[in-house]
């Protein structure tokens, strides 16, 4: 499907969906929970329904009810057959640890995406547990004997993915003699790990960190109603379309959250742009925007966002921290430039940097390479040019399938083309 945005001036309000992060990390709680949990709130998507489905071949019992999910845990099953991931790293990689303990072979599988994304770092984590586990060089399929889990001592980089450490933290509770992870190198993303840390607390779980260590005894996973709160990283959108054009109002979103990419206002305050803030809405105005030097190491998913506010601000922004960026559902930073210089943006990339000169984004069509966050945050820039045609705009369905009926109703000018 493409896109075709025209010149518009939004103004509205939307509500901001579920955190596809908190979903899914809420669902695996649940399934190794014994017993009845509800996800209240879920986002339904197409990384979530995955973790649904995947979790349902190993014996969860997932019933799907309007805006919450009954999630039957505990009594896990041999798969019979492969567990299809689709393009969801959040589920491939969680899977993979839990499938540590399902008893019998799992063979997790990925989409064509998602098959360019390194698993390795994880695989060998859990071999110096013990678990008898193999991937075809750096990535799936992967290959998992499960059953007991002895535990003991693992390391691993904090610096690839959070997701990795998550997925550790996830089965260290069922280990027999409990286990300890070692950060080999500085934690990136933290907050990721916090979530992952306030989920397990949820279901009764307890983690501590000693230094460049976790600590985990073993313990049960006890079921519980678990609420979902809103999309940080999706809300972004719409925080930088009030900020660049108009004035929009996004409902749903905890101030107080956990979630990193809520640093998103105190990039916009600094960018210059208006911002109120009211219980669990935040509303944002236009303003003039200057120019920012952020470090995004801790809030990735952002890039987008950010290099696409950038282009429309006076000065020259300067991005660090972004090498992770190139492991995402495209090489973010190769997309994010091609974009921008097709829109007639002056972007430099080092492989740790970027550098984005503002100037007057010009009508382009754009390749979002299938990532939903490039589709989206090029809809920012998109409508302050029009004429703007996006490609491969399908993806949001990944994250956000509403988007972009969400920016018609606020007075994006959005065309579909399903051809």
């Amino acid at each position: 499907m493409k896109v075709t945005l025209g010149k518009s001036e939004v103004r509205g309000k939307v509500t901001a969906p579920p955190s596809k992060s908190y979903t899914i990390r809420g669902l695996m709680c649940a399934a190794l929970a014994r017993g009845e949990s509800e996800i209240v709130h879920p986002l339904v998507s197409d990384d979530t329904l995955a973790a649904a489905e995947v979790l349902g071949k190993i014996g969860v019992g997932i019933r799907k009810e309007t805006d919450l999910w009954r999630v039957s845990g505990g009594n896990f099953r041999p798969a019979e057959s492969d567990l299809f991931c689709a393009d969801s790293a959040a589920t491939l990689r969680f899977m993979t640890a839990i499938c540590a303990a399902v008893p019998g072979y799992s063979r997790l599988t990925v989409g064509s995406s998602l098959a360019q994304r390194p698993i390795r770092p994880l695989v060998r984590a859990l071999q110096k547990m013990g678990v008898d586990c193999s991937c075809e060089g750096d990535y799936a399929p992967v290959e998992v004997n499960g059953g007991r889990l002895k535990g003991g001592v693992t390391d691993i980089a904090g610096n690839i993915s959070s997701q990795f450490i998550s997925a550790l933290l996830l089965i260290a509770p069922l280990t027999e003699k409990g286990l300890k992870i070692r950060l080999t190198k500085p934690l990136e993303s933290r907050s990721y790990i916090m979530m992952t840390l306030l989920c397990l607390r949820r279901f009764g779980v307890n983690v501590s960190r000693v230094l460049d260590k976790f600590v985990a005894s073993c313990q049960s996973y006890q079921p519980t109603s678990y609420s979902i709160e809103g999309d940080w990283s999706s809300a972004s959108y719409f925080l930088a379309l009030g900020a660049a054009a108009g004035e929009v109002s996004t409902e749903n979103l905890n101030s107080a959250s956990w979630q990193g990419d809520r640093v998103m206002l105190d990039f916009l305050r600094e960018m210059g742009a208006r911002i109120e803030i009211n219980g669990n809405t935040v509303t944002v105005r236009k303003a003039p925007l200057k120019a920012i030097s952020a470090d995004l190491s801790d809030c990735i998913d952002l890039l987008p966002t950010m290099a696409v506010l950038a282009a429309m601000a006076e000065g020259q922004s300067i991005f660090n921290g972004i090498e992770r960026a190139r492991l995402k559902e495209s090489n973010r930073v190769t997309a994010v430039r091609d974009g921008l210089t097709k829109m007639g943006i002056t972007v430099l990339e080092d492989n740790n940097r970027m550098t984005i000169t503002g100037g007057a984004p010009k009508s382009a069509e754009i390749n979002s390479f299938g990532d939903h966050r490039i589709a989206m945050a090029f809809s920012i820039p998109g409508i302050i040019a029009g004429d703007t045609v996006i490609n491969g705009a399908e993806c949001v369905t990944k994250t956000y399938p509403q988007y972009w009926d969400d920016l018609g109703s606020i007075g994006g000018k959005v065309a579909k083309d399903d051809k």
